[in-house]
């Protein structure tokens, strides 16, 4: 294949990927030598976007790819497309989101600990929406699940790792910014391999 004709390939992998696309799996379809070579092609693409101005991003995401629409733009795509996520977190769900996302793994009681309330509907909820999942056991009577965040999780809040995660004082606006862009891009949302019943009676949603 020809290099424009590759270049143009990648491109539209990255386009058509429902999710960030990895550059293993980039290599894999276009039966490329090397991982190198991806990522050179995939940083000639993010260039020529910045450069020509263009209302499209390549952003590296949750250790893939994704393109998205410039934020340059996001104020005109809002009134195009509204809130098409309209089922947004709660500010309970925030504040137990940032605790498993900052202090992982632990169990559903150390959480309840940190917020003094009952998180039965709330960890229910962070579930469903495939945010946060069941990542073991602690080894202590009982053996509890504990908790963790998922790789939606980094997609949905625009991050490439947790390292990235930002002071806790600033996740509530990161959040805020979050849900603003989900008025851009839907996010789908998927069922977790495993699920624990958190509770039936939900005292927070």
């Amino acid at each position: 294949m020809e290099e424009n004709n590759l270049k143009s390939a990648v491109e539209a992998l990255i386009f058509a990927s429902d999710k960030p696309a990895t550059i293993e799996q980039i290599k894999k379809v276009l039966s490329l030598p090397d991982s190198g070579s991806v990522r050179k092609i995939i940083e000639e693409l993010k260039a020529e976007y910045e450069s020509q101005n263009r209302g499209l991003r390549i952003i590296e995401i949750a250790g893939g790819f994704q393109m998205i629409a410039s934020t340059v733009f996001s104020p005109f795509l809002k009134k195009l497309y509204k809130y098409r996520f309209s089922d947004k977190l709660s500010k309970p769900a925030l504040e137990s989101l940032a605790i498993i996302a900052y202090k992982q793994p632990l169990t559903k009681s150390e959480i309840e600990s940190l917020r003094n309330v009952n998180v039965d509907g709330v960890m229910k909820s962070l579930l469903d929406k495939n945010l946060i999942r069941i990542c073991g056991r602690k080894k202590i009577p009982g053996r509890p699940f504990v908790f963790g965040t998922t790789r939606l999780f980094l997609e949905h809040f625009g991050l490439k790792s947790l390292d990235d995660l930002p002071k806790m004082d600033d996740f509530s606006a990161m959040a805020k910014e979050a849900e603003n862009r989900a008025g851009i891009e839907e996010i789908p949302e998927t069922n977790l391999e495993a699920k624990n019943d958190t509770g039936e009676n939900a005292q927070e949603n």
